[in-house]
């Protein structure tokens, strides 16, 4: 169960903390040097930490699908926002579209340099999705962690760029509508985690109802698909055997 933990637990730590820690850079990029001032552009965890959204809530989750399910088989948390000060930026509504930008970018590179770290099976078709099995197989603590973290870089990512705020996705939408509309959209920010959290967890239990799931299982696949692809594994010409969630 310790490596169980330690393989879900540190890809998730190291996902989350790039994540914010771009969001950082690109704003330091772009003019507004406020998270260096405050100590927050930085790669150390710690900093980082939120004690709700980075400790208890993945921890719970962590520990209930381990004693009931005994495996791993979703996380979901968060970091501490990197301070940002939009009115630093030449055009704010814009900048601020490009910082939130950064942070499921820096999620999807990751998830690419997870992929061209997997070991492939030796002999023929060893960058194959079946080939790829086996070298979880063949290499189970070194397969094992990347896979988790090539999955959770590619859930952060995907998960952020829902068009609500406070996620990225929101934030990136806000940018991108009319001024008009965009403020109405920005406005739903104070009651934007709450809708997310009552859509993530509420409703598959209440109603029978997970949107959110049902679309990651959709897209993950594809997204698995593509991030090996482009790290030049043949994924061949049908569905892979590399499960997810």
């Amino acid at each position: 169960m310790l490596l169980q933990l330690a393989l879900a637990v540190i890809p998730t730590v190291l996902a989350i903390t790039l994540h914010e820690a771009a969001h950082g850079y690109a704003a330091l990029a772009l003019g507004d040097d406020t998270a260096r001032r405050a100590g927050r552009l930085s790669l150390n965890p710690i900093r980082h930490i939120d004690r709700v959204g980075t400790i208890l809530l993945p921890g719970g989750l962590l520990l209930f699908q381990l004693l009931t399910i005994h495996h791993v088989a979703f996380m979901f948390g968060w970091a501490k926002p990197v301070p940002v000060d939009a009115r630093r930026f030449s055009n704010p509504r814009r900048g601020m579209a490009w910082v939130a930008s950064a942070g499921p970018a820096m999620n999807f590179v990751l998830a690419w340099l997870g992929a061209l770290l997997m070991p492939a099976a030796p002999g023929p078709g060893g960058g194959s999705f079946e080939a790829l099995d086996a070298s979880l197989a063949t290499h189970p603590i070194v397969g094992l962690f990347l896979f988790y973290f090539i999955l959770t870089n590619l859930v952060l990512g995907l998960f952020n760029l829902i068009p609500i705020p406070p996620l990225d996705g929101g934030r990136i939408a806000v940018g991108l509508l009319p001024l008009g509309l965009a403020r109405r959209w920005a406005g739903m920010e104070r009651a934007g985690i709450l809708i997310v959290m009552v859509v993530v967890f509420l409703l598959p239990h209440l109603i029978d109802f997970d949107p959110v799931g049902e679309a990651l299982n959709t897209i993950l696949p594809w997204a698995f698909r593509t991030v090996f692809w482009l790290s030049g594994h043949d994924v061949g010409d049908g569905g892979g055997g590399v499960g997810v969630i």
